[in-house]
């Protein structure tokens, strides 16, 4: 089973990079999208049903704004949209694909280099989520939650790590938040299971030359339950290619998808 995930930074302009050329070509069985920027009545049909692929999307109620998007190659047995609370709701940040004895979710946690404002929204919803993935853990099915989480846990998944420990996305409450969700509730970083090196990043800022000179954070992940930690083949930041600020992260998990119904989508 292959899953991507990207902030896209905008579905449309990602499409006009060759993104879902790409995807297409990738053969994933879920592809997961954060900061989609679109409602469905903005897309055309290539978007909204790829060949091969269901199209599924959680857009914010404010235009041009958040979002998140789900494409599968399965028809999943039920979809969820809410958490419970405005900013998760509201600004389209959660989308979940339930299948037999799996869910997959894309995953946009907001982020606080706006000001103190936005980064007191990201703590209440860092303190929601958390009971949210104490809910997931005692459920009797793996989760795999893949998106843009909008923090670098460690000084290896960044490269200025000095420099940003007062800036949003490397704050000590944010790191130790992470910390919790890995060390206390149990949720594993799927990446790290794999791949243990340094300057591995999936998002790299516009000033300067971030890119080129691979100065970057890694804020996008899959974090899976503890059931499919032992399931992960490979792990890879493709970037051959770019659709955004952000590239693809992909994981191969050694185990399938199944809907009840059996039934796959027909490209």
């Amino acid at each position: 089973m292959k899953i991507i995930t990207l902030n896209v930074n905008g579905i449309r302009a990602g499409h006009k990079k060759g993104f879902l050329d790409w995807m297409i070509k990738q053969e994933a069985d879920v592809v997961c999208l954060q900061e989609i920027k679109a409602r469905t009545d903005q897309l055309s049909d290539t978007i909204l049903q790829p060949a091969g692929c269901l199209g599924f999307f959680n857009s914010a109620e404010k235009k041009g704004y958040s979002g998140v998007a789900l494409y599968t190659r399965k028809q999943p047995d039920k979809l969820s949209t809410r958490l419970g609370w405005e900013c998760a709701d509201r600004e389209g940040r959660f989308l979940q694909a339930d299948y037999k004895g799996v869910s997959i979710i894309s995953l946009y946690l907001p982020s606080g280099t706006s000001g103190a404002v936005r980064q007191e929204v990201k703590y209440d919803f860092m303190e929601r989520f958390e009971q949210a993935l104490k809910t997931m853990r005692r459920r009797r099915r793996e989760f795999i939650i893949c998106g843009d989480w909008n923090i670098a846990h460690k000084e290896i998944d960044l490269k200025n790590w000095r420099g940003n420990r007062k800036n949003s996305g490397f704050l000590p409450e944010e790191r130790a938040w992470m910390d919790k969700v890995f060390n206390e509730i149990g949720m594993v970083d799927a990446f790290r299971v794999v791949n243990k090196e340094a300057e591995q990043y999936t998002w790299w800022s516009n000033r300067g030359q971030s890119w080129a000179k691979n100065v970057g954070w890694r804020i996008d992940y899959q974090v899976v339950t503890p059931g499919l930690a032992d399931r992960i083949k490979s792990a890879s930041i493709y970037k051959q290619q770019r659709f955004s600020d952000h590239a693809p992260l992909i994981i191969e998990y050694d185990m399938d998808i199944q809907p009840h119904s059996g039934d796959d989508v027909t490209p």
